[in-house]
């Protein structure tokens, strides 16, 4: 499970023209999922997603996380995280989970998210969505639960 995180001022994702999701100040989380994840990569991405300290403490250093910082959470399924473009010009997805897996393992990461004290926001699960932020910092983190980087 890869995810993609952005410390955000505010978000919104917009479908057929309509706002489905929105927020202030907290963090932009693009999520994919392989298809050799299981819950146990959930729980670990979600919980370095709640903890990761990425938000200004009383001196300006990076000592806050999301919940300390007031801030809410915006993930948004996108399966493009888990695309290698190591080798020619056209990224292989190949390591994507399948659609069914993939919803699974999405709405289990914003359940547990919400489990640990975050107001989580969601996109729209195989919708296209245009997803706009004003980026904070900009702070922007890879992580990934099978640790390849």
């Amino acid at each position: 499970m890869r995810a993609v995180v952005q410390r955000v001022h505010d978000t919104s994702v917009v479908v057929d023209g309509a706002v489905v999701s929105s927020m202030q100040a907290g963090l932009l989380v693009y999520l994919g999922v392989s298809k050799s994840d299981m819950p146990k990569d959930v729980e670990f991405l979600a919980n370095k997603v709640r903890h990761l300290r990425i938000f200004p403490d009383g001196s300006d250093a990076l000592n806050r996380d999301v919940l300390e910082a007031g801030g809410e959470v915006l993930v948004v399924s996108a399966f493009t995280t888990q695309g290698d473009a190591r080798k020619g010009r056209r990224p292989s997805f190949i390591e994507a989970a399948s659609p069914e897996l993939a919803r699974e393992l999405y709405e289990s990461f914003c359940k547990v998210l919400g489990g640990l004290g975050l107001t989580v926001h969601q996109g729209r699960f195989r919708e296209h969505m245009d997803v706009k932020s004003t980026n904070d910092g900009p702070i922007c983190m890879l992580l990934d639960s099978h640790k390849t980087f």
